[in-house]
């Protein structure tokens, strides 16, 4: 067989041949191993170029002679291989669009407003409740011990003699009573403790602290003294909450009491 026999496995390939041609390679390739094995590997780059158009076959044949025609060939070459991608793309998206439906995936649609040159898929949608009611909060009163507002009911108490006050805020727990309290025109130094008195007239003393001599919520020590402290006594079952001062000799003298 001459050499232009096994050159035109290719030509065979496209499907460029004539009648004749074809008839006379095709009784060449049944003898040929290495026609028929290059046949076999051309299989894919047929398919990659099954698509395109007749223009474009002609400026790929021109370039053989006029080599100015090359870039615009790979442009055209390029450009199908994009339209290609895009296509298999909307195919994509078209199965996204399957499953969403039965998923409740969000899809976006194309040639919207966006402007963009493929698909959007969104995840799945938040429903957000319009003018409805906003979710409870819990009920918070009176100014903030240590930086967080504090809970229960509020009570003010001024002492008329020590003039010592204090503004103190019960709430009802599963162990007791909480309790929180500032304390102002509290002069110092001296020891000081909360005492709870229930209502059956026995006493506990639930919190114990020192006071400097500046004070607190006085000229030298503008600052409020802020305490909390808990108790066992159930909020129903107390009578009365009393701020006492403590000296050396452990007597105790009272500088301000509240009536809850």
């Amino acid at each position: 067989m001459s050499r232009a026999d096994h050159m035109d496995v290719a030509a065979y390939a496209l499907g460029v041949l004539d009648v004749q041609d074809t008839e006379r390679f095709e009784e060449h390739l049944a003898t040929c191993w290495a026609c028929a094995a290059e046949l076999e590997t051309m299989v894919p780059v047929v398919g990659l170029l099954s698509d395109i158009d007749g223009e474009t076959m002609m400026a790929m044949e021109q370039t053989a002679t006029d080599p100015r025609l090359l870039d615009r060939t790979l442009v055209a070459v390029r450009t199908h291989r994009r339209k290609a991608r895009f296509r298999q793309v909307l195919s994509m998206a078209a199965a996204v669009v399957a499953v969403g439906a039965l998923s409740g995936v969000g899809v976006a649609t194309f040639g919207g407003t966006g402007g963009g040159d493929g698909p959007v898929i969104a995840g799945p949608s938040r429903s957000t409740p319009v003018d409805g009611p906003a979710s409870p909060q819990p009920t918070r009163s009176g100014p903030s011990v240590g930086g967080t507002e504090i809970e229960g009911d509020q009570f003010d108490a001024t002492d008329g003699s020590t003039g010592v006050k204090t503004t103190m805020w019960l709430a009802s727990k599963e162990y007791g009573t909480w309790i929180g309290f500032n304390l102002t025109r509290l002069p110092g130094p001296r020891t000081c403790r909360l005492v709870v008195i229930r209502k059956n007239d026995t006493t506990e003393v639930i919190s114990t602290w020192a006071v400097p001599g500046t004070g607190y919520g006085t000229t030298a020590n503008p600052q409020n003294l802020q305490l909390e402290a808990s108790t066992s006594a159930p909020r129903g079952e107390i009578a009365k909450l009393q701020v006492q001062s403590v000296d050396a000799n452990g007597v105790a003298s009272p500088l301000v009491t509240l009536v809850p």
